[in-house]
């Protein structure tokens, strides 16, 4: 799990990704800040998403809200007592390495001029990175003419 932040209205907010070991996006939720309540947030919403399993090790950068959400999460039995936390500056690039793809669209445009238009143009963002990395049933990876007639489909649209 990690964040970047992206320009809203001229002020910089969070974009937080979960990403599993085999690169595929899990959950990702924008915040305007990057505090405890915002990670208990991020947290319950990766792991209460339905294809998503119990997570055995969730590593996440050196942000010190991190590990106070991790133990509220498990004291309030959302996360279980085994999954171990490790923070890592390193650990995190595969996650970090993924935002690339969200960062190359986002910052041509200079930002957004608001949170709901922000949310949701990030929402098609990763709807449409998710298809490229083969996040969905039928549509392979790497196959641009499957993904082309995949969304032509999907928005009714001739190709």
């Amino acid at each position: 799990m990690d964040e970047t932040s992206v320009k809203v209205k001229g002020v910089w907010v969070y974009l937080s990704r979960a990403v599993d070991s085999q690169g595929n996006t899990i959950a990702f939720l924008l915040s305007a800040f990057r505090d405890t309540q915002a990670a208990k947030r991020f947290f319950a919403k990766a792991l209460g998403a339905s294809h998503t399993m119990t997570p055995r090790v969730s590593t996440v950068d050196k942000n010190a809200a991190y590990p106070k959400a991790v133990k509220d999460l498990k004291a309030a039995g959302d996360l279980a007592t085994s999954c171990e936390l490790r923070q890592s500056k390193y650990l995190t690039n595969l996650v970090e390495q993924d935002h690339r793809f969200i960062k190359r669209l986002v910052k041509p445009g200079m930002g957004f001029w608001s949170f709901e238009t922000a949310w949701r143009t990030l929402q098609g963002y990763e709807a449409i990175h998710m298809i490229r990395k083969g996040q969905m049933q039928g549509v392979k990876k790497g196959n641009s003419p499957s993904q082309a007639t995949f969304i032509a489909e999907l928005f009714g649209v001739a190709i």
